[in-house]
């Protein structure tokens, strides 16, 4: 069966300001004309599909379009990120057509989406974001001691019950059955963007790719840079047996500069009883407007320099050594989709100055970091536990908000 594996649409957001709805929607037209041009038969969504748990109306107007466009020419099958809240967006998901499978409850981890083609059937065990806190309980084999707190343990439990129902499906069909996961995590080894949400919980947020070992195909969201995650085999495994593919598919825009180099696409493969044939194929997604970065001069940004960026949403740093007048008014004239203008005299460069914090930045740091220029003195250890636990407390809340 042909697969199109995609994730991190974070419909509704914004990129510094400018509203992206109009290219996310160009973009979900792009995916309705793959999957008709390569007769795609199913659409695998891995997460984060809103930007937040609480979406703007035309974001939820534009989701609704897209998967009733999508759901006409293939099977669709999409599970919630750490933006999205799970039980508004699989609200009324056994009242949708047969073509939509919306797996949003994790209690349903272990139960797969089956689905049939000309090679024969194919398992999708698609996982909601599993947020620890939450998760620990109802994964656990007994209630009264639940799961350590971390990722690892969620996913790895969440693993253990797949495993178990694939093996057992696995024998009474007599056949190797194929099987994919679609998961929403960060895996050890995957490069980070700064428009990714911090995931941490206990000061770890990430999983070891092994947990995922002993299906075919692992379907990757969270982070926006498309990339392979490697995953051993065990010793004595054979090909077939042992190989399993994991992929992040990345977002399908830029939602920060530290993406202007990613090259935005999703995962077309080939799955069948012997696992993924060949190597799955990038199909790369529309650029609604390329992103730059000039420092320099006003000068120089005024001429040569800001040439190439003029249609370009570029981050501006201007270094004359005296602000010039009117600097954005000036800068905008040359370069009107500059979306970040920053002033950095070379007076500044070496001294002591705040650093950026971006979404990348631990939150943990960000605070102690505080603490150590208000006071003079860093947390102490049971002041950086009473941090963690607050941050952890409103990111938990912001979760089921």
């Amino acid at each position: 069966m042909r697969i199109l594996h995609t994730s991190d649409w974070h419909l509704g957001r914004t990129l510094h300001q400018v509203d992206l709805i109009e290219h996310q929607a160009a973009f979900l037209d792009h995916l309705v004309e793959v999957v008709r041009e390569e007769q795609v038969g199913a659409v695998v969504v891995a997460g984060d599909v809103y930007d937040r748990a609480i979406p703007p109306v035309e974001a939820v107007r534009l989701l609704g379009d897209a998967l009733s466009r999508l759901s006409e020419l293939t099977q669709v099958v999409l599970t919630p990120g750490n933006h999205d809240s799970a039980t508004r967006l699989g609200f009324g998901a056994e009242l949708m057509r047969d073509t939509l499978h919306v797996r949003a409850r994790v209690v349903d981890v272990g139960r797969p989406v089956e689905l049939h083609g000309e090679d024969g059937a194919l398992l999708v065990y698609a996982l909601p974001y599993l947020d620890p806190d939450d998760a620990r309980h109802h994964l656990a084999e007994d209630p009264a001691e639940p799961l350590a707190r971390s990722h690892e343990a969620v996913l790895s439990a969440a693993m253990r019950r797949i495993s178990a129902d694939l093996a057992q499906r696995r024998a009474g069909a007599g056949v190797r059955v194929p099987a994919v996961v679609a998961a929403h995590a960060f895996v050890t080894g995957g490069e980070v963007s700064e428009s990714e949400r911090d995931i941490r919980v206990g000061g770890v947020d990430s999983v070891p790719s092994g947990v995922f070992r002993g299906v075919d195909y692992v379907a990757l969201g969270h982070l926006h840079g498309a990339q392979s995650v490697p995953i051993a085999t065990l010793d004595g495994e054979g090909a077939a047996a042992g190989r399993t593919v994991a992929r992040y598919s990345g977002s399908p825009l830029a939602y920060s500069f530290s993406e202007m180099n990613h090259t935005k696409s999703t995962v077309l493969l080939d799955v069948g009883p012997d696992g993924v044939r060949g190597e799955p194929q990038l199909i790369a997604a529309p650029v609604p407007r390329r992103m730059g970065d000039v420092t320099g001069t006003l000068e120089e940004i005024l001429g040569a320099a800001g040439e190439k960026h003029v249609d370009r949403w570029v981050r501006v740093t201007v270094t004359d050594p005296v602000r010039p007048a009117d600097l954005h008014a000036r800068v905008r004239a040359r370069l009107p989709h500059a979306l970040s203008i920053t002033y950095a005299p070379p007076a500044r460069v070496g001294s002591e100055r705040a650093g950026v914090v971006t979404a990348a930045a631990d939150p943990l740091e960000v605070c102690a970091s505080f603490v150590d220029h208000v006071r003079g003195s860093a947390p102490s250890a049971a002041e950086q536990r009473v941090l963690r636990d607050v941050l952890e407390h409103v990111n938990a809340a912001e979760r089921s908000a």
